[in-house]
């Protein structure tokens, strides 16, 4: 659209009017200013939309009023975090890690003689008892703790983890290795 010098001082004289109707949308004169400033920019970068003829200052409301609004629910959806808690608390470290530990987890567990293979996924991952994975097994309660205890330290040294420490903090490592940690724990 072709610059009218007519629209350009039709928006200059609105203005006022555009501020003081920000100003009883807002109630602040500071966030009105950046209202009224942000309608003039939005109106004369839509110029090309503008129908000549039809109320300019009505339109240029409409932006205002428009644009106010799309803050508001904009700033519903965001949280004030000056000191970055409450983001702290959505950081979530990297998973891809945790899919190259899932796989190495496996090759390890098939790498293990069958009957500690056998016993860990009994206890530590189906989660049964000493006593029920025996049974299963048809061995001595003593032979299903020492076949875990020697399943468990073969997966670690295969995997080199000495510590919890070593189990990386995303989901997915997790959920691998916590069947190593709660076989190691259980009192049967």
């Amino acid at each position: 659209m072709k610059l009218n010098p007519q629209i350009t001082e039709e928006m200059l004289k609105s203005i006022r009017s555009l501020r003081a109707f920000a100003v009883s949308l807002c109630g602040r004169t500071d966030v009105a200013d950046d209202l009224v400033q942000e309608a003039i920019v939005k109106a004369w970068s839509n110029l090309d939309k503008f129908e000549e003829g039809t109320n300019l200052q009505a339109w240029l409301f409409t932006i205002l009023r428009n644009h106010y609004y799309s803050e508001i629910r904009k700033r519903r959806r965001e949280i004030e975090d000056v000191e970055g808690r409450y983001s702290a608390t959505l950081a979530t470290h990297p998973e891809q890690y945790g899919h190259l530990d899932m796989a190495d987890f496996k090759a390890a567990m098939q790498k293990l003689p069958d009957d500690q293979r056998e016993a860990l996924i009994l206890v530590g991952a189906s989660g049964f008892s000493y006593e029920d994975a025996a049974k299963i097994c048809g061995v001595a309660i003593g032979t299903i703790k020492s076949r875990v205890n020697r399943a468990r330290t073969h997966l670690a040294k295969r995997l080199n983890i000495e510590s919890t420490a070593d189990i990386g903090p995303d989901h997915t490592s997790e959920a691998t290795f916590s069947a190593l940690r709660q076989s190691g724990g259980r009192k049967d």
